[in-house]
């Protein structure tokens, strides 16, 4: 089992999560970066706390760490990579995860003009291969999963078969799982195409090459999507992905924050008597 934590608002200064100012205090390089080791000490303590009261035969097993990164979350990767390297965690103590496809461009304001991007979304294939380098300096020998990050059919990643090759070479040689993130109002949509994208490994099982055989390997072992009490559409999808051997991995649960101010859900926790962030 693993506890998880995402560094979007953590690895760069401005970021669409609700009452930031209340948290952050400091919005400069080494401030965000110490307020980031702050919360990754914190999610190491509540594991190893966790893992001090529960028997070793529990079911549920050893309680690991999960640290979710992405190329344009600021300077997530670089955070946790030097956070993991000081404090001498061993990559089998702690499962890390990242993402690539956006670039980030806001050169650490909070704030930007009028439509002027905090990011910039490319899934060619020359993106992606600048990109796993610095992914891979950073946080190399740590990672468990490299994640396409918000995939649409506009975007092109998901008929890019020359993507899906890079991709499918960069798990053979780095061990890397792959998944992919989604976005929009067709993420069930994008979930049952993602389900369709096979690559192929050449095995020759006889000396002529006529009968060479083909065996087909699904490209992505995970999706990441958004749902949430007020996101539902996804959920058929997500249990055929699923059914199919796709780890599922929720995002915005709690939709940045807007969840916790869903009528609905303050009536309850009312009713409960607790907060609705219980």
């Amino acid at each position: 089992m693993k506890i998880g934590l995402g560094m979007a608002a953590l690895g760069r200064p401005g970021y669409i999560n609700l009452q930031r100012n209340t948290h952050l205090t400091s919005r400069t390089i080494e401030g965000m970066q110490q307020q980031a080791n702050a919360v990754i000490d914190e999610l190491f303590q509540q594991c190893l706390e966790i893992n001090k009261s529960t028997p070793a035969e529990s079911d549920g097993g050893k309680i690991v760490p999960w640290l979710d990164c992405a190329r344009s979350y600021g300077l997530s990767e670089k955070f946790v990579g030097e956070y993991l390297r000081e404090n001498n965690v061993r990559p089998e103590d702690v499962y890390v995860s990242s993402k690539w496809g956006y670039t980030y461009v806001a050169d650490w304001k909070v704030e930007l003009g009028e439509r002027e991007p905090h990011e910039v979304k490319d899934h060619s294939l020359e993106n992606f291969m600048k990109q796993v380098q610095e992914t891979d300096s950073h946080i190399g020998p740590y990672l468990n999963l490299y994640q396409v990050h918000s995939a649409t059919f506009d975007s092109g990643i998901l008929t890019n078969t020359q993507v899906h090759e890079a991709l499918h070479k960069c798990r053979v040689e780095k061990g890397w799982k792959l998944g992919l993130s989604m976005s929009g109002p067709n993420q069930d949509e994008i979930i049952r195409e993602a389900l369709k994208i096979n690559v192929g490994d050449e095995q020759s099982t006889t000396a002529t090459p006529s009968t060479t055989k083909q065996k087909h390997t699904r490209l992505f072992d995970s999706v990441q999507c958004t749902y949430n009490i007020l996101e539902q559409r996804p959920g058929p999808a997500l249990m055929e992905a699923h059914n199919a051997g796709m780890d599922i991995i929720i995002k915005e649960g709690l939709a940045n924050g807007r969840a916790l101010l869903y009528p609905k859900l303050a009536e309850m926790a009312r009713r409960v008597g607790c907060s609705t962030d219980a």
